[in-house]
Formats: structure tokens, sequence, C-alpha cells
């Protein structure tokens, strides 16, 4: 499979050394994918969930031995049913502490998908496209990303 960084080979592993210089040792990621109108979907975690009803965008964690892009591929597909095509751009990341009281980073990219197919919810509540002018519940940190 050809590198979903193939643009910019070297950003991976510096956003990682950056994030070993912080003394993080978990790593997320997430994923901004946009229509065709611009706007970015946006998942509903469960209630019962860490930060249960707070809209968030696709994305989870990196498994020990995996790469930061086979870690945002499966989670878009894992949360969505929709296939990663490409890494587009860095948009940013955000520090918090998980719901187990570890400090994470999270990587979030621009992401192109392989087509705009109905999502399919695995670990969400809600999902929808969201105009970013608009955006419903959502974090601090990721009204940040999404420049609002």
């Amino acid at each position: 499979m050809t590198s979903l960084f193939a643009s910019e080979p070297d950003l991976v592993p510096g956003l990682l050394a950056e994030a070993a210089e912080a003394g993080i040792g978990q790593f997320v990621v997430g994923a901004l994918i946009s229509d065709e109108a611009g706007r970015v979907l946006l998942l509903r975690r469960k209630p019962d969930d860490f930060l249960g009803g707070l809209w968030e965008l696709p994305g989870g964690g990196v498994e020990p031995g995996e790469g930061v892009g086979e870690a945002l591929s499966r989670e878009v597909a894992e949360e969505t049913g929709l296939a990663l095509a490409e890494v587009t751009g860095y948009a940013g990341a955000f520090d918090y502490a998980s719901g187990s009281g570890l400090m994470t980073r999270q990587f979030t990219f621009s992401v192109t998908v392989e087509e705009h197919g109905p999502v399919e919810l695995t670990e969400h509540d809600g999902a929808m496209w969201a105009d970013r002018g608009e955006l419903p519940n959502v974090s601090d940190e990721t009204r940040v990303l999404l420049g609002r």
C-alpha cells in the first residue's frame, strides 16, 4: 500500500518526536472529512461513553505497533464504514487526559474518502455533516481545529 503521507514523508515521525519530548505516550488520530459543500463529518458519543453526548471527528487510538496512517484508515473504516483515500493535510493536535487519566495527544488530519456513501455507525449514536459555522456540542479543541 502506498503511504497516505507520501507528499510529506517526514511529517509523522516529527509529530511523534515532538510528542515524546513533551512526555506524551498515548496517541489518538482524528479524521477531518469534508463533503462537497464543505461540511464536516461529526459523530456523537453514546450517552454512557466517556464524554457522552459530545460530537467529535471520527478517530481513535493508535494501537501498539500500528502506524499513524494505518490507525487513521482503520478508525475511519471502523467508525463510519467509509474507506480513507488520501491524507490531504495536517489540521493540528491537542492534548487531553483520557478516561483512564493518561495524557494523550490527538493528531488530526484532513482526509478524503473513496466515496461519500452512507455513514455506518458502530461506536457512536449519531452522525451529521455539520456546517463549520453552526457546530453542535463539540469540544473547544475540535472547534479550534475546525476554525470556529
